[in-house]
């Protein structure tokens, strides 16, 4: 029963019960005026009564009374006095009747409280479905598995899935197992039982699992780790041996469990106590994979973006022994990612997708889709027919920094604190032998920042240097530095960078062995985050005194690249003053701008920033005249009509 007939058939008995419950007020409102049987008696002797009615079951007689002045009443009385009474006092003015007595049925009697019952049983059905998930399913069936089984309507295939060549090929064995199982058994072969797809998240996971399904052409299985686990205890390992029965009637097939850090986190790993109900829904995932044999052509795809959490146990040969790194696609994987993307969208001739790709470093497939349709919005935005390359230029820095903020008012002391601060960071990246080229710099706020030093690196890197990382470090500080040396004082927009050089100072030290004097040693554990319960209690594995030189190490690496940074903007004083100019009058500058006044102190067309200065306040002078020149103009009009 779906839940909208819970809803329709729980509102009808609602409805029945209150219609019932009015007519047994409306009867009870018609009741006469109660009076007691000596009352009557004296009524009746004083000649004050027209008539009566009696109705008795034998035993007790209910006596309905119109007395003279039209009122009406009733009193019980028992039958014998009633009778004794009357033929006592006999009088033939009163007109009596005596009707037959009459029984309720039974069912009638209890129709209410059947109403009720009934009505409370459906609403307490309805919550219980409610609580455990809906969907349609019924009470008694929340023990059932939660997987759907995906339809041949949308089949997805390896086609649909670009810049996993690697991943795809490790998975094309389980393809082939799936629909040639005979060649591998005849080998003495096994197919692993278990593939964990591990991996940031929107790097395809998912879209790889389905892949492979597709291609099998075997039913695909799909359930969420968190849909195992509920609020009472076995319901998961219930779920769980459902799910494995119903794969099993569907050999072959493919159960595919998303995110599946969570039902399948280390056991014992919480303060609570080590029997809750994930933990038996782990032991049953366990014992189900263990419980089907290589003749059952069962496979289980899972995805996880923490394989640090899961339990060692699923991870041992025999349950999830192969695991599959799915990464962000390298340049050539991005544009084929783009390609896919573009597939139905009107590109202008313009665009480029192989410099795309090279402009979105540590773009996931996700990202890279989001990039489309940003340019597709903004296109739409813009009224054009097609998406050009500006489109696709603004809709990554809008996936990297957020979108303009061009209506926010920003006095013109923080313009200029901006503008150096942007132009210091630019110009030690362009001083620096290891900093990537710079691409754009803006002091248009966007997001949070007060405005952005876009730099892209030429290649994609598997590794840093430390002369990379140090030079990295010189270039986050030099919008720390610009401020002080040109304004005399700092400001609070550089705690990101503080922070980020910090980082890897920190990491250069304690985590890359990279600290001379403490030498190629690795301090703390680098894990991650807590995970509560196993590294509650952990303490640290080096000495109060290791960390005191720890934090001078960190402190050297940072002033070292305070000084090298303050060494360049000295060094370019001049450069730095032009290019902070330019943004106050650009606000934006690209970077063949950035280089040709690096190099030459011109723009690209051949004008200086001091003839753009011009120009601007020409131009701003010119509306200026025409502005008071229309009030005057209004004011005058308004003058003649106030005259006439």
């Amino acid at each position: 029963m779906k839940k909208s007939t819970y809803g329709l058939t729980a509102w009808l008995f609602l409805i029945i019960a209150v219609v019932i419950t009015s007519m047994m007020l409306f009867q009870n409102s018609k009741a006469l005026t109660s009076i007691t049987a000596d009352k009557f008696e004296t009524m009746w002797k004083n000649n004050q009564i027209k008539s009566i009615e009696v109705n008795s079951d034998g035993r007790i007689s209910t006596v309905e009374i119109v007395a003279n002045d039209n009122n009406r009443y009733s009193t019980s009385i028992a039958s014998t006095r009633l009778d004794d009474f009357l033929k006592d006092n006999a009088n033939d003015t009163v007109t009596q009747k005596y009707k037959e007595p009459t029984t309720i049925p039974v069912w009638v009697q209890f129709l209410p409280t059947g109403i009720l019952i009934i009505f409370t049983v459906m609403m307490m059905v309805m919550f219980m479905n409610q609580s455990q998930g809906g969907g349609g399913r019924g009470v008694m069936s929340f023990g059932k598995s939660k997987a759907q089984k995906a339809t041949n309507d949308k089949k997805v295939t390896f086609k649909d899935v670009a810049g996993e060549d690697e991943e795809k090929a490790e998975l094309e064995e389980v393809v082939d197992f799936l629909k040639y199982p005979k060649k591998y058994r005849d080998m003495g072969a096994r197919i692993p039982k278990g593939v964990l797809l591990v991996g940031p998240p929107g790097t395809g996971k998912t879209l790889l699992a389905k892949a492979v399904a597709g291609e099998a052409g075997v039913a695909f299985f799909s359930i969420s780790g968190s849909d195992f686990v509920e609020m009472f205890v076995g319901v998961g390992a219930s779920r769980v041996r459902d799910l494995f029965e119903t794969a099993k009637k569907n050999s072959p097939c493919i159960i595919f469990i998303d995110e599946i850090d969570a039902v399948a986190r280390q056991r014992g790993a919480g303060l609570g106590g080590g029997h809750d109900e994930r933990e038996q829904t782990l032991n049953q995932l366990l014992v189900e994979m263990d419980g089907f044999g290589i003749h059952e052509d069962i496979i289980v795809i899972a995805a996880t973006n923490r394989p640090d959490i899961l339990d060692k146990a699923i991870l041992r040969p025999g349950r999830f022994d192969r695991q599959i790194l799915v990464g962000a696609p390298d340049a050539k994987g991005r544009e084929e990612i783009l390609k896919v993307h573009s597939k139905n969208k009107p590109l202008a001739e313009d665009v480029n997708l192989k410099t795309l790709a090279k402009r979105t470093p540590g773009f996931t497939g996700a990202d890279l889709e989001n990039l489309m349709n940003e340019a597709s919005i903004l296109s739409v935005r813009a009224r054009k027919s097609t998406i050009t390359m500006e489109e696709l230029e603004e809709a990554i820095t809008r996936v990297i920094a957020g979108p303009e903020k061009k209506s926010r008012v920003i006095s013109e002391k923080d313009r200029k604190l901006t503008a150096y601060h942007e132009a210091g960071h630019a110009i030690v990246m362009r001083n620096l032998p290891n900093a990537d080229p710079v691409h754009q710099i803006s002091i248009i706020p966007r997001g949070s920042a007060g405005g952005y030093t876009m730099h892209l690196p030429e290649e994609d890197r598997s590794y840093m240097s430390k002369e990379g990382l140090k030079d990295e470090m010189v270039s986050l500080l030099g919008g720390r530095v610009a401020e002080k040396l040109i304004l005399g004082d700092i400001s609070t927009g550089a705690s990101n960078d503080i922070e980020r050089a910090t980082n890897i100072a920190r990491s250069m030290v304690m985590k890359y062995g990279m600290s001379d004097k403490l030498g190629t040693i690795a301090f703390g554990d680098e894990q991650g985050e807590v995970f509560l319960g196993r590294d509650f209690g952990r303490s640290k594995n080096y000495s109060e005194e290791v960390a005191a030189e720890i934090d001078e190490e960190i402190k050297m690496f940072i002033t070292e690249a305070y000084n090298r940074s303050e060494t360049i903007l000295i060094e370019n004083m001049d450069k730095l003053h032009l290019v902070a100019k330019a943004l106050l009058e650009k606000e934006k500058l690209e970077a063949d701008e950035f280089e040709s006044l690096i190099s030459t102190g011109k723009y690209p067309d051949g004008s200086s920033v001091e003839e753009i200065s011009e120009k601007k306040k020409e131009s701003e002078d010119i509306s200026t005249e025409v502005k008071e020149e229309n009030d005057k103009e209004m004011t005058l009009e308004d003058f003649e009509k106030k005259d006439l």
